[in-house]
């Protein structure tokens, strides 16, 4: 693995480019990702906020919902706000399909509408100073499964989760200048290469 890991961001719909910037800062070498294709040199795998039921349209109009199960069956992904709606085993308000990669039941728009938006300072577990969250129609994660661990609360309710090789956070990091959520994700992934983990071998990549 490069000392620079390749992690791609689902570029169909959000604010993909901003979680390209964040990736730079925490180290990582961002791609974006709009083909089942594009996803062969990764490392690992952003899925932006947006809206999910939009999202899960153009995921099945690229062919990209069985890509990203298999994807995520060997590789670290983070979904973050309606990514991390489509990371859910159960999605609530209304029922809709999702990748189902973490044991979470996730309700859509649970804080309300858009006006309703708000950004606040919340402890992250391992971080020394809070973090600031902001939360957009953001989702509320209902039920956690007994392997999935909670970094962080808001008003008692999860808002990042991780369990096994993949994370998810209801709100955005990326809309910040602070890169720490990010690179929690990056050293998952060096993390998942460094203990050698059997993953499918993926193409090397050039340096842009």
């Amino acid at each position: 693995m490069p000392s620079k890991p390749v992690i791609g961001v689902l570029a169909l719909q959000g604010d993909f480019a901003a979680h390209g910037r964040a990736l730079e800062r925490a180290g990582a070498q961002p791609r974006e990702v709009r083909t089942a294709a594009d996803l062969t040199p990764l490392d690992g795998l952003i899925i932006p906020g947006g809206e999910s039921t939009s999202m899960l349209k153009l995921i099945d109009l690229e062919h990209l919902f069985q890509p990203l199960r298999e994807f995520g069956s060997q590789r670290p992904i983070f979904g973050t706000c309606a990514g991390a709606i489509l990371m859910a085993k159960e999605v609530l308000h209304p029922e809709q399909a999702s990748l189902g990669l973490m044991d979470l039941t996730v309700e859509r728009n649970a804080y309300g509408r858009q006006i309703d938006s708000r950004i606040a300072s919340i402890p992250v577990a391992g971080e020394s100073e809070p973090v600031e969250a902001v939360f957009i129609r953001a989702p509320i994660i209902r039920r956690t499964g007994g392997e999935v661990r909670i970094l962080a609360t808001y008003q008692d309710d999860p808002v990042l989760v991780s369990e096994g090789l993949h994370m998810a956070a209801t709100f955005h990091p990326e809309l910040t200048p602070d890169a720490r959520i990010h690179t929690h994700f990056v050293n998952t992934v060096r993390k998942r290469y460094t203990e050698g983990v059997p993953v499918e071998p993926r193409q090397e990549h050039q340096t842009e």
